[in-house]
């Protein structure tokens, strides 16, 4: 779909919604009032913010809401095409509490673009390096907030399709453990993955596999 027919969408649906409202102008900005920084980590920061929303009457109302602010990250799913392999990771994840399934990730660097720090991360966390420009296709999936409603962190989801690759040495940050090794798409699939970028990127791949299937057949 295009962008200007996404847009023609938006603006038909957006009336609708708004002939909904209970007196929220969300077509209006939103006015910051206040943010107070209540918690600083290495990697995030969580504001307490103080925020007006526009009425349609010309009135605001006020709302309050904590935000994690996270730097925009990367998730790659990795098919070697010449195996028809992919690249798994196992690393415990402090949410679920345990260990996970997932696929190499990280965060992007100030000023960087999210193909350079997809091929960065990967090649810092697994050690897969491209043999040259040649060898590697990005295919971008799409880009997700990871959870709207309590964070700005955004994903860039790709997949790497690799048709040569080499194996450099792997660097971790110091309390960084990964394992990774190659699985084939029915170990992929049914391994049990629970992460939602790692998933959006599987559905996507499981699409462009049946494409490629349908194909060979016509």
């Amino acid at each position: 779909m295009g962008l200007e027919a996404m847009e023609r969408i938006r603006a038909e649906v957006n009336k609708r919604l708004q002939d909904s409202t209970d007196g929220v102008d969300m077509e209006a900005p939103v006015r910051l009032i206040s943010s107070e920084t209540v918690y600083r980590g290495a990697i995030f920061h969580i504001d307490d913010r103080q925020l007006a929303l526009a009425k349609t009457d010309g009135r605001e109302v006020p709302v309050r809401r904590q935000i994690l602010v996270h730097p925009q990250a990367v998730v790659m799913l990795v098919h070697d095409e010449v195996q028809d392999k992919y690249l798994l990771e196992r690393e415990y994840r402090v949410g679920p509490d345990r260990f996970t399934y997932g696929f190499p990730a990280g965060l992007m660097e100030d000023g960087e673009k999210p193909e350079t720090s997809a091929l960065r991360e990967l090649r810092e966390e697994t050690g897969v390096t491209p043999k040259d420009e040649q060898s590697v296709r990005l295919e971008l999936v799409g880009d997700f907030y990871s959870s709207g409603g309590m964070t700005n962190e955004l994903a860039h989801i790709f997949v790497v399709h690799l048709s040569s690759w080499t194996q450099e040495p792997r660097r971790f940050d110091k309390d960084e453990h990964v394992q990774s090794t190659w699985v084939t798409w029915q170990e992929l699939t049914g391994i049990g993955i629970q992460a939602a970028d790692s998933t959006i990127a599987i559905q996507h791949e499981q699409i462009r596999r049946l494409h490629e299937r349908l194909a060979a057949k016509d």
